[in-house]
């Protein structure tokens, strides 16, 4: 099955990825022919080892490969039917598309409010007072917090980025590993909202994680990722079924749960490359 066909059921491609090679220093080639769509109105999940290139494919995508000499040298991104590739990162974010990026990376000098304010810099309007307001409505803490951003837990700093995504009114947010660092009760707070504001807001996600149960949970369309290729994608529910999956990526093969130290990455490049 077509990724086109297996998201048809959300909704029409508000994001095509088409063959794009990506290369680093006009040398390193990080990802090779990657091709993936995102439905409007989806969750889709990305999955991958470390280094597989997910965080590069949402960089291409939100054009900050050019802060560390990458670029996209062949194929085409696509967003709302207009292309993007080669379009500097601040027209990107205009059109729609936010990268909340791994680690989190909040000002930390500055104040939740700042920060906030931080990620309307693309609007023209006057209404940001009422978009922090929702982002309070979803995150009721950050309002709590008076004081620098460096001093927030790291679940709260997670939900200031989030919400500085907010501020900018986009259709899709690029999510770079939201689970990192956190505990297991504020990865499910934090994947709730994340449910929440798809649910209530019609923002579309694109979710690199590394909690595959949580990703596949959340997602209904998947991709898997090895050595800057899509090697394996289906709806949500199939990817969790799949053996190879499971093996690899949710820690069993099976009934039989096997460790990971078995599970070579040569092994992957086997049997799907």
């Amino acid at each position: 099955m077509s990724a086109q066909a297996g998201q048809a059921a959300v909704g029409g491609p508000l994001l095509a990825v088409n063959n794009i090679e990506v290369v680093f220093n006009d040398v390193i080639l990080v990802l090779r022919g990657l091709s993936l769509v995102v439905a409007e109105g989806a969750i889709v999940a990305l999955l991958g080892a470390n280094g597989a290139g997910k965080s590069t494919t949402l960089k291409a995508i939100s054009g900050l490969l050019k802060s560390e000499n990458g670029e996209v040298r062949r194929g085409e991104i696509r967003f709302a039917g207009e292309r993007i590739d080669g379009v500097a990162p601040d027209r990107i974010v205009r059109r729609g598309v936010f990268q909340v990026m791994e680690g989190r990376r909040v000002v930390a000098d500055m104040t939740c409010v700042e920060n906030l304010r931080l990620g309307a810099f693309t609007r023209s309007d006057r209404d940001v007072r009422y978009d922090i307001e929702r982002v309070y409505a979803y995150f009721p803490r950050l309002r709590e917090r008076n004081g620098a951003a460096g001093y927030l837990s790291g679940g709260e700093q997670q939900m200031l980025a989030i919400g500085r995504a907010l501020m900018a009114r986009p259709r899709l947010i690029l999510m770079d590993e939201p689970s990192m660092g956190l505990s297991p009760l504020l990865v499910q707070e934090v994947f709730g909202i994340v449910r929440q504001l798809n649910r209530d807001l019609g923002i579309t996600i694109l979710l690199v994680e590394q909690n595959a149960h949580m990703a596949l949970g959340l997602a209904s369309y998947g991709y898997v990722m090895e050595q800057g290729r899509i090697v394996l994608d289906g709806s949500a529910d199939a990817l969790a079924q799949n053996e190879d999956v499971k093996e690899f990526y949710l820690g069993g093969h099976g009934a039989a749960r096997k460790s990971f130290r078995n599970l070579k990455s040569y092994r992957r490049r086997k049997r799907w490359l």
